[in-house]
């Protein structure tokens, strides 16, 4: 289980008051579990997942990961941002190996780890081409691959679909909840499209303009019909979907609202 339990995070402003980012946020993110979160721009939604990564300390509160707490970075914690970070010097193979490499293993292994998880995103045939020969949503598979790499507890994903094209987004959707199914893997997911938290959530939770608190909680099995069946279309043309998708809309138009007031 990675545990979030009463999660504060204040920030400095430039005149010096404290900015609160995060407020007493507590969740559970089972293994095996898809988690989405979902709200306004300043939600908090990248504050959480930075902390989650350990790259930002709690102000209060705790992050454990399976009974051990998050004091930093880890090779438990894979994290895919929503601009690739890929070293454009290095081959699509080198760039999944890289953290491998930084862990010791040999070259061999790291070869045979790194075209594994390439087969896995449809990419085995692009192991020696450059990033730069990619396209935007090939360049974000070889980012998951290599943020599966080194067998992570957990995916961190920060809006890694938003600056894609529609067509190319909803093709990287259905990789993923394959990605998913065939791992097991627990993944932590941020949007800002409340169609792609149905699609790709066991659980959504939507989260108030700043501070951030979760506002509102869904437990879903779209993802898992769409898993098994391989038809996001039909399950997105489901009167529950619809009626989901409009319920979430006015929880998130309803925190807009608030924002504005305030």
């Amino acid at each position: 289980m990675l545990r979030i339990n009463q999660a504060s995070v204040y920030f400095a402003a430039r005149d010096g008051r404290a900015v609160q980012a995060l407020d007493r946020v507590s969740l559970d993110i089972a293994e095996g579990s898809f988690v989405v979160a979902l709200g306004t721009s300043g939600c908090g939604k990248s504050t959480l997942l930075n902390a989650m990564a350990g790259f930002l300390p709690l102000s209060e509160g705790s992050i454990t990961l399976d009974g051990r707490p998050i004091l930093g970075p880890g090779a438990d914690r894979g994290v895919v941002f929503q601009k690739d970070t890929l070293l454009p010097w290095k081959s699509v193979l080198e760039n999944v190996a890289l953290g491998l490499k930084f862990a010791g293993l040999p070259r061999a292994a790291r070869r045979e780890r790194a075209l594994e998880l390439l087969r896995l995103v449809g990419l085995q045939d692009f192991a020696d081409a450059a990033p730069y020969e990619l396209s935007g949503g090939m360049r974000q598979r070889v980012g998951i691959a290599r943020a599966l790499a080194p067998d992570p507890d957990i995916l961190l994903m920060d809006e890694p679909f938003g600056a894609l094209d529609s067509m190319t987004r909803e093709q990287m959707q259905e990789l993923l909840v394959s990605v998913w199914s065939r791992t097991g893997k627990r993944i932590f997911f941020i949007t800002h499209s409340i169609d792609e938290a149905l699609v790709l959530g066991t659980q959504v939770i939507v989260m108030s303009p700043r501070p951030g608190r979760i506002v509102a909680r869904f437990e879903l099995d779209f993802v898992r019909t769409i898993a098994r069946d391989g038809d996001p279309k039909t399950v997105k043309a489901s009167a529950e979907f619809i009626r989901l998708r409009e319920e979430i809309r006015a929880i998130v138009h309803q925190s807009e609202d608030l924002e504005l007031v305030s």
